[in-house]
């Protein structure tokens, strides 16, 4: 195995663990002898980097580290790694890409290089390394969190039947699917529509560890969401409501009795600015943010902007009719051209008869 394969099997350890840090590995390596290896988490100060660093001890000087992601040169919660590297003696460096964090951007590279370092960054690597941050390389680079808007469909592109919606679309190993994606993400919203009709929690049940709680968002221009619904009942300062100045201050102040936050973001036509929300969320360090929610909230995502890919799960069913609930509802687009496109779609298979479709919302032209 390539040792930056390896030092991508580290940072893989470290995911839904260190945001909003990058998840990263390394992997410190002498005559083809592996000497110590590391990944981040954000429990622990320490990087990858000096993990790695310590297990190998002395060994270290001579030796070259196998990184996925460029070594930090500024000081954060710990002293820069470039400078740990340096004083251990390190003699090469490889990395998979270039750290897309303005404070490094190079830095640690040129700072390595100046201490006279031999620095390469291989890029057989560097899709695997931006995938494996993706949203955190998003982060950096647009200055607000990813948004991805997850819904599970039939063949016929239905989300719900309009009489009875017992049980489920997809099946359970899709399902815990999902579980995957809310442990990597930060943040994940619905519409008070789905709260009502479902009670539901919105958890990460994975069951790993998370470096912070996953942030609930409820879409609630009224302030109907209970008091006594199973979010509110769960809350530990990770529920966040986002309503217009329309509602009731009695409903907020219940609300906030039981520790959910309660934000006023208006939208010119009266209802909740999802742009706001995702703009709230970049301003708390939020990378990432999924959209679990009905018919008309996936549109209005859609429609406004905020959505930069889709996961779809598919399963094989069709509900056909006119009032099944298709998985986008609201107005729609009244032309085929003006059908909202997407590029780089993958097919991801889930079951023996489940896949799920993951692409990137095609932006029009700056």
């Amino acid at each position: 195995m390539d040792l930056l394969e390896l030092a991508l099997e580290q940072a893989r350890l470290g995911l839904g663990r260190t945001s909003p840090n990058p998840a990263v590995g390394a992997v410190v390596a002498k005559d083809g002898v592996i000497l110590g290896r590391g990944h981040h988490i954000y429990a622990s100060t320490l990087h990858a980097e000096t993990v790695a660093l310590a297990q190998a001890g002395d060994q270290a000087r001579g030796a070259t580290l196998y990184v996925t992601l460029e070594p930090c040169s500024h000081s954060g919660r710990t002293s820069p790694c470039a400078d740990a590297l340096i004083a251990a003696g390190i003699t090469r460096v490889v990395a998979a890409m270039q750290d897309p964090n303005p404070l490094v951007a190079g830095q640690g590279f040129a700072k390595l290089r100046a201490a006279g370092i031999e620095v390469q960054i291989d890029s057989r690597f560097t899709p695997a390394a931006e995938q494996l941050n993706e949203a955190f390389c998003f982060f950096m680079r647009e200055r607000r969190p990813l948004v991805t808007l997850k819904s599970a469909l039939t063949l016929d592109g239905k989300i719900a039947a309009p009489d009875d919606n017992t049980g489920w679309i997809t099946s359970e190993q899709a399902r815990l699917h999902v579980q995957t994606l809310r442990h990597h993400t930060d943040s994940i919203l619905t519409g008070i529509g789905t709260v009502l009709a479902d009670d539901c929690l919105l958890t990460d049940r994975s069951g790993d560890d998370r470096s912070r709680p996953l942030l609930r968002i409820v879409v609630d221009s009224q302030l109907r969401l209970s008091p006594l619904s199973n979010m509110v009942e769960t809350c530990t300062n990770d529920v966040l409501v986002a309503t217009t100045s329309a509602a009731s201050p009695e409903r907020r102040a219940a609300l906030e009795r039981k520790g959910v936050e309660v934000v006023v973001l208006d939208a010119p036509d009266g209802r909740t600015s999802l742009r706001a929300v995702v703009e709230l969320l970049a301003a708390r360090n939020y990378h990432s943010l999924m959209i679990e929610a009905g018919s008309k909230v996936n549109w209005a995502a859609l429609e406004s902007g905020v959505v930069d890919k889709i996961f779809f799960y598919y399963a094989p069913k069709i509900l056909g009719g006119t009032q099944s609930l298709p998985v986008a509802g609201g107005i729609g687009r009244r032309r085929r051209a003006d059908a909202l496109r997407f590029r780089d779609v993958k097919l991801h298979p889930i079951s023996s008869d489940e896949f799920a479709v993951e692409a990137w919302l095609v932006r029009p032209a700056r």
